[in-house]
Parts: structure tokens; sequence; C-alpha cells
């Protein structure tokens, strides 16, 4: 079983815990996810199946969208809901206050990555530290936020919507938006609507796809790998080319430079090439 499946996570699995589910549902051993999800948050994981678990590096690096809930005068340990309070403050932040603040995280900026995260600090996982109550020092880390609107308000709950890149904590930027309003701040909800080229929309609830896998029918639900590349331009190789490509080699060509998708004499996608000074290479076969 090949291919990318497009799940709207539920609320209270980790990402973990979904493609481990898959992986027994559909018989697969090699499951893969790009682009975690916390137990809280809901909405599209992309997991890539078989082969097409070689991709995913390829996945990982993409914009992604949320609409989120900011809980104003709020802080926790975890800058979300789920953690242990720290803070309380009363709100008062009108509504220019409030795009005033939203404006200092368009962009590029600097985001300190949180405690309660999975990266390794001195090989060190961050989370394993602070559940002893240890905290150290994180380096601040560029990332771009592409658009942050508010959809609207409800008592002290801001509604927002941020495209951003890769390895931007919502949770942070939620923690952060309070702090520089005054009053403090923590990510009460979180639901990612896009990543890449993939919605939401197009995504299956666990449910569905564990009864089609029940059926025996899971993999009309499964997209080919080849959705993931359908921005670039296709080259359609001749048997000698498709043999050398195989084989691990390079062909000449006139190609434009650039990144394609190489299928064979049968139309079958085989591998992302690229083209460099008249030759075309795999950079990542799927064969």
């Amino acid at each position: 079983m090949n291919g990318i499946l497009l799940i709207d996570k539920p609320q209270g699995w980790t990402s973990m815990d979904v493609c481990a589910r898959l992986r027994g549902a559909l018989h697969e051993k090699r499951v893969g996810h790009a682009g975690t999800l916390d137990p809280l948050a809901t909405g599209l994981l992309c997991v890539f199946l078989g082969r097409a678990t070689r991709a995913v590096e390829f996945a990982e690096g993409a914009g992604k969208t949320y609409e989120a809930a900011l809980q104003l005068g709020l802080t926790t340990d975890t800058q979300d809901v789920t953690g242990t309070v720290l803070s309380r403050a009363g709100v008062s932040v009108s509504d220019g206050e409030l795009e005033a603040a939203l404006a200092q995280f368009r962009g590029e900026i600097l985001q300190t990555p949180p405690m309660y995260s999975a990266l390794k600090v001195d090989g060190q996982t961050l989370y394993r530290l602070a559940r002893k109550g240890k905290e150290v020092e994180r380096q601040p880390r560029p990332v771009t936020v592409y658009a942050l609107d508010c959809l609207g308000r409800e008592g002290d709950t801001v509604f927002l919507r941020v495209a951003c890149s890769k390895g931007t904590y919502i949770r942070t930027l939620c923690h952060d938006i309070g702090r520089v309003l005054g009053c403090g701040g923590t990510m009460s909800a979180l639901r990612r609507t896009a990543a890449g080229r993939f919605t939401v929309s197009e995504a299956h609830a666990l449910p569905e796809v564990l009864s089609a896998a029940e059926a025996g029918e899971a993999e009309g639900l499964i997209l080919p790998l080849e959705t993931l590349f359908d921005a670039l331009p296709v080259l359609r190789l001749s048997s000698g080319q498709e043999r050398v490509i195989r084989n691990g080699g390079w062909f000449t060509s006139r190609a434009a430079a650039g990144d394609w998708r190489l299928r064979g004499v049968d139309g079958q996608f085989l591998a992302l090439g690229r083209a460099a000074e008249g030759r075309v290479r795999a950079v990542k076969s799927f064969f």
C-alpha cells in the first residue's frame, strides 16, 4: 500500500497514535507523517504509506495554515490550556490594541521554542526536562508568519487564522501575543486547515478510514504520491533513460534546469528528478 492518506486528526490523539492505529488497520509497516500535531489539536495530518514514506522530507517543509483560539488573561507552563496555570489577569484590550499586537508578529520573526516540545538541547528532549521541573536556555529561531488575522472575538477569547512556515509554534505565538498585550495569553484550541497543497476539506475522519480498512476499501481513500509534486513539470523517459534512472545513474537532456517528475515508459511515476548542466538524475526514487 503506497501513497498519501489525509487524516482529520481527532482531539486527544498524538500524531504517532494515528500512525500506529493505521499501521495495524492497513497492515502496512511503513507509516509516517509530515508535521506533528499536539493531542489538543485537530485537523489535517498528512500520513505517508509504504514507499511514499521516502517523500516525507519533501512535505515537512511546506507552509501550514491554522485556526487557533487565544484565551487572554491566562498563562500556563505549556502555553496551552492543558498545562498548569501560572497567572490570571483581567483583560481590557480594544480591537485597535489587538491589531497593533498582531502586526508585530507578521513576517519573519524570532521565536523561542517552548520547554514543552520535542526539540532536543544537548541531547536532552525539552519536554522530558520540563516534566522534571527543569528549564534550559533555548536559542530563538527565525520563522515566518505569512498571515495573521483576527477572525472574531468572544469574551476573552480571540479567534485567529495563521499561515506560517515550518517550525512555527502556534501556542508560543499565542503566548507572545498575550505578553505584548500585557495580560498574558494561552492557546485554548487549534485546528490545522492546510499543509502545502493539501487542505483539511480533502481529509478523512479516522473512523471512516478504519471502517474502510475493515471492509477492504481503504485503497480508495489513498492519494497517489505524485500528487505531492503536481506543481512540477513531467519528464517522460525513454526505455533507455528509465533503465539509467532505475540503476542510479544520470542521462543527458535538454530539459530546463530544475526539478521534474520522472515517469517511465508506461507512465508510472518513478522519481523526483533534477536537471542541471544538461544532465538529469534522480533526487529520490519511489519505484
